[in-house]
């Protein structure tokens, strides 16, 4: 999975840690979400697109070079 956590967040003014206390979660969390090492639980992704004001779809894609 491809996401814009960290384009959505900076265009906000948002720290990791702010985003992260927001949600619930730590910033090595958050960090490890934007850095594609961790993807995250169905209810914290609802949770990150509505801190971020967007859609679920919208934050998250399929990774196009990942094989199936």
């Amino acid at each position: 999975m491809k996401n814009q956590i960290r384009d959505l967040r900076r265009e906000q003014g948002l720290s990791q840690e702010e985003l992260a206390r927001r949600c619930g979660v730590s910033r090595q969390t958050i960090n490890a979400i934007e850095n594609n090492k961790y993807d995250p639980t169905l209810a914290l992704a609802f949770h990150l697109a509505a801190e971020l004001g967007v859609r679920v779809d919208e934050l998250f894609t399929p990774d196009s070079s990942a094989q199936a």
